[in-house]
């Protein structure tokens, strides 16, 4: 494949715009990226005017979808809830969301603009089921699950949840929102035996009976308690999927967020937690990627193929320059298996590119918009050509055999 491009390739420089929220630092970092390119920033609209309606694109614009969150108005327009921390009315806020996103994308094509984000490609990464069940199609390894794929019976509540687990012999697995996004809404659940039930989550509930996310994960030690919180999350829709037992890095569960930049693996970072929950901002830190590299290749694993995972599960969202990919490994670092893949898995601060990536010394956002461009300069050389964003060229990687990655 050929390398992610430099900032200063040759051409026509492109015409870039943004759908985010114009103060957020999400889009500040990808100002900074397009400065560092030389190029003039890019053009924002706001959220809220495409909320309103009141969004507008350019002919020839090129146009990136960032996310929505971090906006309290925002947040009340789509989920229809006045605190941005309450965990109900993600089922209406993924129907919002994708409609807008579904308006942005025509808005854009009636102008003539090009779109780095597909809407249906964001539209199955925001349910977790499809999502799930995309990857598995694919035969991208994945957690065992219940609730994915086509003609699959919603889970109504703790009953259901019971019964799954049961039937599939699972006694350990993450109950997950099926639209929820920064493990917000998740449960890490254990069941011994008729009564003995014990969770992780960062879910509170108040007086009123309401859920709120919690900045701190605590433990949930009896089935009333946890039965509770499962019929209250149940009614937007939940997923279920196996808790594979995860690799450890100084005593911490430990995970990788793996950020893929039109078809090749660019950045990625080791996350260590002491709870299952890996997350940054439940408590979580990145660890030593260089070790966790060596304990695969010193396990008889191969890095190569871990990031030929990666690549293979962003495939299934071919219309989208930028995805996150939630790279699993298990006990001993050998075996992978994907968890997620997040639309907007890009915000990775002051990390750069791994080396053969052909982003070295570039951020996320600046790897991105290196790939822009050498988009930009391909299309210029195509006379007539398709203007969509070109498939990526094929990596050596993603002809690694699946047995040697599978969990």
């Amino acid at each position: 494949m050929t390398d992610i491009l430099r900032p200063g390739t040759r051409g026509r420089a492109p015409r870039l715009a943004v759908v985010g929220i114009p103060a957020n630092r999400r889009v500040g970092l990808l100002q900074d990226a397009v400065r560092a390119a030389g190029l003039p920033a890019a053009r924002t609209v706001s959220w809220l005017e495409v909320l309103r309606g009141q969004a507008a694109f350019l002919p020839g614009e090129t146009v990136r979808i960032d996310s929505p969150g971090e906006d309290a108005e925002v947040d009340r327009l789509l989920r229809g809830a006045d605190d941005p921390t309450r965990v109900e009315g993600s089922a209406r806020w993924y129907a919002r969301f994708t409609s807008a996103v579904r308006e942005v994308a025509r808005a854009a094509t009636a102008a003539g603009a090009v779109l780095l984000d597909g809407p249906e490609d964001i539209a199955v990464m925001f349910d977790k089921r499809l999502c799930h069940g995309a990857l598995d199609a694919a035969g991208v390894p994945v957690p065992e699950s219940p609730t994915s794929g086509p003609g699959v019976v919603p889970v109504r509540g703790w009953t259901d949840v019971r019964r799954l687990m049961s039937d599939h012999r699972m006694p350990r697995v993450f109950v997950k929102p099926a639209h929820g996004s920064s493990a917000s809404g998740v449960m890490a659940l254990e069941t011994a035996g008729a009564g003995r039930v014990r969770a992780a989550t960062s879910v509170e509930r108040d007086e009123e009976g309401r859920l709120f996310n919690s900045l701190r994960v605590r433990r949930c030690t009896t089935e009333r308690e946890v039965a509770a919180l499962v019929d209250a999350l149940a009614p937007d829709g939940l997923h279920i999927e196996r808790w594979l037992p995860k690799a450890s890095q100084r005593g911490r569960a430990a995970d990788l967020r793996v950020v893929v930049v039109a078809g090749r693996a660019t950045h990625a970072v080791v996350r260590t937690s002491r709870s299952p929950m890996t997350n940054l901002h439940l408590g979580g830190a990145r660890g030593d990627l260089d070790r966790a590299r060596a304990d695969i290749e010193a396990a008889g694993g191969s890095w190569s193929a871990a990031l030929a995972m990666c690549e293979r599960a962003a495939a299934c969202f071919p219309d989208t320059l930028c995805v996150g990919v939630d790279l699993l490994p298990t006990a001993g670092w050998r075996r992978f298996a994907v968890g997620e893949v997040n639309a907007f898995g890009d915000l990775l601060p002051r990390l750069t590119g791994l080396p053969g990536s052909g982003a070295e010394g570039l951020d996320t956002y600046g790897a991105q918009i290196a790939a822009v461009l050498e988009t930009s300069s391909s299309r210029e050389d195509r006379a007539g050509g398709d203007t969509r964003r070109p498939r990526p060229a094929s990596n050596d990687r993603t002809r690694n055999d699946r047995a040697i990655d599978a969990p």
